[in-house]
């Protein structure tokens, strides 16, 4: 588990919306949250994806807003430590009493561990996430505020980065400044090599003074009465300027410095491309050379145009082809990712290996005496060596153990070799590959997929096994499938989901039809269905005892088209878990 160590630092934070800190550029990392100020929901038992936890729907929020200068494509990461379960809720919106739904909202416990949440691409590569909603496209003018609400035992603080593409295309006006009334501006998070003058210039100034807070309370900087001062230290700084007609203006700011990482030599990789990935985490030690691996992240890229615009992450799983490439590295830090080192490369060199496209798992059941093993489409350029002596590309066998096969790739003068483990076992458990639901309200049926073709029976919940993988006329609601082979190969069950939903909806008012809904969600504890349109935009919360959507959105009626849902609900383990199994999917016609 990766912990990203934030450092408490004195910070700009408010519990409250109507009071929320307006920024236009990257934060620094927080002190943490404590408390909900007052409740900005009145009561509300949710927002968006968040739901009430103990008497309110925030438990330890801070409130930010800003506001779109360009059009684009606009995201942002939210870092936090591994061990802290964080949500956020955000809304376009200038009235903290008119906030509407969230256009993004994310409530996913982590249970994976992360260290981001957000909106477009985590920076680290991962694909996998469910932290992650779909970037918003904006246009001039827009005005959000953003919820960040801890949910954890312990709160150790977050940042935040803006990111997307709108950074390309208008990089010092993305977001607009001009929210921000505070003399010293906004929030400045740089890294430690670089100059911080805050400067505090007021016509009619007769003084100033300045003051520093690393935690102990405001401290006057000795000999500093200059309209600037050079900051090299972390802290929340302040400026007390007295003017000639006798007025006082006070203004505070954040500064918070980051180690920047190294970028240490890499060495190239040459090697037989026995598998079509490589795992590029395994560079990580050697580009870190020493630093402290919970600081600081390393990503990938294929230019080095990404690696220093920290966009299109390679995945750590990265898909090799025969010859040579360049992998470009970056190193950021973990809490202010615009500290980072892309200086080095390293080449990864794929010579083709053999390919093993046949099994590795044999099963041998009862009652089968002798199974073949091996490649039965050999390739004329490979040779084969069993370690048993033979030098047959299969073997037959018929006891359980592991066969041992080294099969070599004679090329132009080169030879690659691959050994691969042949398990042969005496019996095998179905698996269950896939699980088709059609729901169709009044007759929803069931099929189940297994991995492998096998002599097995099929059974539902704890009903009476069957020899057809279907089912029919099944209640909605929650439900376990099971598949056993009948030659005492073991058996496998799954838990799925069935649910009826109208495919087609039309809200014209004829009583027919203007509705949809989710049927049989009520079989279902504390189910949630959370309803986009096509490019990911929020627009409806239903629980069981919603009466349907209607097909509008801020009473406007939305357009025909196709939209999506995505159910959730408690299981039996009590975990906030996504239905499995549904196609979440369907059109509005008008």
């Amino acid at each position: 588990m990766m912990s990203v160590g934030l450092h408490k630092v004195w910070s700009q934070v408010s519990s409250d919306c109507s009071t929320a800190i307006p920024i236009c550029s990257n934060t620094p990392i927080n002190g943490g949250t404590n408390g909900i100020g007052m409740d900005d929901f009145n009561g509300f038992s949710s927002t968006g994806c968040i739901t009430q936890a103990s008497g309110t729907v925030e438990t330890n929020s801070a409130w930010y807003r800003f506001r779109t200068g360009a059009s684009g494509e606009l995201g942002f990461n939210i870092g936090f430590d591994a061990s802290e379960d964080w949500d956020f809720a955000l809304y376009r919106s200038n009235d903290c009493n008119n906030l509407g739904e969230p256009v993004r909202c994310n409530f996913f416990n982590n249970e994976g561990n992360e260290i981001y949440m957000g909106v477009g691409e985590d920076p680290t590569g991962d694909t996998d996430t469910v932290l992650y909603e779909e970037w918003l496209q904006v246009s001039p003018g827009e005005d959000y505020y953003l919820l960040v609400n801890n949910f954890s035992n312990t709160n150790t603080g977050f940042s935040i980065q803006f990111t997307g593409a709108i950074f390309s295309t208008n990089p010092h006006d993305a977001l607009d400044c001009s929210i921000i009334s505070n003399l010293l501006g906004p929030p400045i998070s740089v890294c430690e090599n670089e100059n911080v003058v805050l400067d505090a210039t007021t016509m009619n100034a007769s003084s100033y003074d300045w003051f520093m807070d690393t935690g102990s309370g405001f401290l006057p900087i000795a000999g500093e009465h200059d309209p600037t001062l050079t900051v090299t230290v972390s802290a929340l700084y302040r400026v007390s300027v007295f003017t000639t007609d006798g007025s006082l203006i006070l203004s505070d700011v954040q500064v918070f410095f980051t180690t920047p990482p190294v970028a240490f030599l890499i060495s190239d990789v040459v090697f037989c491309s026995d598998t079509t990935v490589y795992d590029l985490s395994q560079k990580d030690s050697e580009v870190l050379g020493g630093q402290n691996i919970n600081a600081y992240i390393v990503s990938y890229h294929g230019s080095m145009s990404d690696a220093v615009d920290g966009i299109n992450a390679l995945p750590q799983s990265f898909s090799v082809t025969s010859g040579s490439q360049t992998v470009y590295t970056r190193v950021f830090s973990v809490v202010n990712p615009n500290c980072f080192d892309a200086s080095q490369t390293f080449q990864i060199t794929a010579v083709e290996a053999p390919s093993v496209d046949f099994p590795l798992e044999v099963f041998l059941c009862e009652g089968i005496d002798m199974a073949t093993i091996g490649d039965v489409t050999p390739n004329a350029n490979y040779s084969y060596v069993w370690n048993s002596g033979e030098a047959t590309p299969t073997i037959g066998i018929s006891q359980a153990g592991t066969y041992v096969v080294r099969i070599t790739n004679h090329v132009g003068g080169f030879s690659c070799e691959t050994t691969v483990n042949v398990t042969v076992v005496i019996s095998r458990t179905p698996v269950i590959m896939d699980v088709i639901v059609e729901d169709l309200q009044n007759n929803n049926s069931i099929t189940v997929i297994p991995q492998i073709d096998g002599d097995f029976e099929y059974r539902l919940d704890d009903g009476e096994y069957q020899s057809s993988a279907m089912f029919n006329d099944i209640v909605p609601g929650a439900h376990t499938v099971t598949v056993n082979d009948l030659n005492g190969c073991g058996s496998d069950t799954e838990t799925i989901t069935v649910v009826g939903f109208p495919k087609f909806f039309t809200p014209n008012g004829d009583g027919v039809n203007d509705e949809w809904q989710i049927d049989g969600i009520t079989q279902l504890e504390a189910p949630v269905v959370l309803i986009y349109d096509r490019y990911g935009k929020f627009l409806k919360q239903l629980d069981q005892n919603s009466p349907g959507w209607d097909g509008t959105f801020n009473g406007r009626d939305l357009p025909s088209s196709d939209y999506w849902f995505k159910l959730s609900y408690i299981d039996s383990q009590g975990q906030h878990i996504s239905a499995k199994f549904i196609d979440n999917h369907f059109s509005l016609r008008r």
